[in-house]
């Protein structure tokens, strides 16, 4: 199994259902329909959609302490023999200001890797900012929850 594609998975700006009575704030309709096509991008593995909602200067910092940029997390996505399954979040937080937003929660992520089955329980938070009027991932940060 790829290690950083493992780790790499785990920024998941709200992969999957989000449950209407824990959300934490309501996203502007440009914001949720972003957050929406970031998560199908993602589960899909779809890098055209990436490339379209990642910023150029996209950071992710991985449960490793590792350092990824837009190239790195695409390629890990995209990857032959990694699919990522749909998930729920927990605990969602949502922070929203009127060029920004932080998305993020508890997933457990599970997929295969290199023909391989996986499940990690992480911690993300992406850090969106509206450029030009569009909302893109700048930053996600990974970490493991406390046990």
């Amino acid at each position: 199994m790829k290690q950083i594609n493992f780790l790499t998975v785990c920024l998941l700006a709200a992969l999957v259902p989000w449950g209407t009575s824990a959300r934490a704030a309501v996203l502007p309709p440009d914001l949720a329909k972003a957050v929406a096509d970031y998560d199908t991008a993602q589960i899909k593995g779809d890098g055209a959609e990436l490339r379209r909602l990642l910023a150029d200067d996209y950071t992710l910092l991985n449960s490793s302490g590792a350092i990824e940029d837009k190239a790195q997390l695409i390629a890990d996505y995209t990857a032959p023999g990694y699919k990522l399954d749909p998930f729920l979040v927990r605990e969602p937080i949502e922070k929203v200001w009127a060029n920004g937003a932080v998305i993020g929660g508890i997933a457990t992520l599970s997929g295969v890797d290199g023909g391989k089955r996986f499940e990690l329980t992480l911690r993300f938070a992406d850090v969106w900012a509206k450029r030009g009027g569009v909302w893109r991932v700048i930053y996600t940060h990974v970490s493991k929850p406390a046990a």
